[in-house]
């Protein structure tokens, strides 16, 4: 079986980047070694992980990568933390019926889409997707 492990990024302060995924989502770091000659570490958000590598971008802005998701049962209380630590957001939660979400920008310019699922209104033919 094959499943994606981990989203790898660079962070310009990887310190404020820990920070900032330990304290709004409750992301642990599982892994912190020096390879490759840069620090790197995983941090386990959920079931998922993120891979920050010491390292300033090489580039500004996301590249090729739009955004990631991180899927949550608590949209609002998520969002208030995040408030809490002063995140700008452009707007509120867009509800459009199952699904709810709200783009939060992160260090170093990525974007992440947070969302939340009515899993009770999810047809049967996309539960697979929200597992």
């Amino acid at each position: 079986m094959n499943h994606v492990h981990h989203v790898h990024l660079f962070a310009s302060d990887i310190e404020k980047s820990l920070a900032f995924y330990r304290d709004a989502f409750g992301g642990k770091v599982v892994l912190d070694e020096n390879m490759a000659g840069a620090r790197n570490v995983f941090m386990r958000v959920g079931t998922g992980r993120i891979h920050f590598y010491d390292q300033v971008p090489s580039f500004s802005g996301r590249g090729s990568i739009h955004h990631f998701g991180i899927q949550t049962d608590d949209i609002n209380g998520v969002l208030e933390k995040l408030k809490a630590m002063n995140v700008p957001f452009k707007k509120g939660i867009t509800n459009i019926g199952v699904w709810k979400y709200i783009m939060v920008p992160a260090p170093d310019d990525v974007l992440i889409e947070l969302f939340q699922v009515d899993k009770d209104a999810i047809p049967n033919d996309m539960r697979d997707y929200f597992d």
